[in-house]
């Protein structure tokens, strides 16, 4: 099976020690990105993955290209060029602080790409699988002429298209992506997102739910999963379903729906080291799991694994094995010492 994700890999420059921007003199360098964290995931479960990006010509994209290229990721049809790599200025939140990024990334090497820079029909000839999220077409008008010409063409390839909501209210406004992302969404296959992606890009909110308050309504979330289903003709729906005890602790579980079964994962209690990229490999996981044709409690315990998995890994890529994926997807939790 051949999959396919198009985005933007990013500079992600992090605050060390819970520092404020204000009070730090240096970031950690990480280099970031949903489609990417897709990408890599996939790879490290075994898939092959095509990544599609543009990144200038110099020592940071150059150190993106080979990142990805560590993981196994074919970077075969990455654009060079362009002005510069976007940033993501990271300040990372404690207990009731809640983390804040700043985001520099305008004109950036892939804000900036045409449509001339990929051959979309070469791309997505004897695929399998198209991924984008809704950061895509958010970054610029380029970007969403891009988009638009990146799922038709998987379709016309008879390609199974995945979104990931993944609404950016710093990038564009409700209106703007709403009017975008009904625009694309008979397209596509399988949709993911949260309860304020769903709300923000496709104007459905479930009731009963209020994620500041860590008040999920499942009989929501299901009411919202028929409605994509019926409006957009998805076959698949799948959220992540984070309660924010602080910002420091989460409770974490996954909801999938097939058009006929809800399957939800079990609870993970997690205390945070990164929670950066953790949507990203839930879309990984969900992704494998229908690939492998799995049934879908299992789907929803493999991607609610991996996802749960990525918030204790500090930096972009879910760097995590299928085995360890199926051993907490299979009830080992206990997070002995492994000898």
């Amino acid at each position: 099976m051949k999959i396919i994700t198009m985005g933007e890999i990013m500079l992600r420059l992090m605050t060390p020690d819970f520092l404020r921007i204000e009070q730090t003199d240096s970031f950690n360098a990480i280099y970031d990105g949903d489609e990417a964290i897709v990408a890599t995931s996939l790879s490290r479960f075994g898939e092959n993955v095509t990544y599609v990006t543009k990144l200038p010509k110099n020592a940071l994209g150059e150190t993106c290209y080979h990142r990805l290229l560590a993981q196994g990721v074919d970077c075969s049809h990455i654009a060079r060029g362009g002005q510069r790599l976007g940033i993501n200025f990271y300040e990372t939140g404690v207990a009731m602080r809640p983390p804040r990024v700043t985001y520099d990334r305008a004109n950036s090497a892939f804000a900036d790409a045409s449509l001339e820079d990929f051959d979309f029909d070469k791309i997505f000839n004897g695929s399998d699988w198209f991924h984008f999220s809704g950061i895509t077409p958010a970054i610029s008008s380029k970007t969403r002429a891009l988009t638009k010409a990146a799922v038709e063409a998987a379709k016309r390839h008879n390609v199974i298209v995945s979104c990931d909501l993944n609404y950016r209210r710093k990038l564009w406004s409700v209106e703007e992506a709403q009017y975008f992302m009904k625009s694309v969404m008979h397209h596509v296959d399988v949709c993911i997102g949260n309860e304020e992606d769903a709300d923000c890009c496709l104007g459905l909110k479930p009731d009963g739910t209020d994620v500041f308050a860590s008040k999920l309504s499942i009989e929501g979330y299901k009411k919202i999963f028929m409605q994509i289903c019926e409006t957009y003709g998805c076959k698949h729906v799948g959220c992540t379903l984070r309660e924010s005890y602080s910002a420091s602790d989460n409770g974490w579980s996954v909801l999938c729906y097939d058009g006929n079964q809800f399957c939800q994962s079990r609870h993970y209690d997690i205390r945070l080291v990164d929670r950066g990229g953790s949507g990203a490999s839930f879309a990984a996981g969900m992704i494998y799991g229908l690939l492998h044709q799995l049934p879908l409690q299992q789907v929803a315990e493999f991607a609610g694994a991996a996802s749960a998995l990525k918030h204790t890994i500090y930096g972009g890529f879910n760097l995590v094995s299928l085995e360890e994926v199926l051993e907490l997807a299979n009830g080992d939790a206990s997070g002995r010492v492994q000898r």
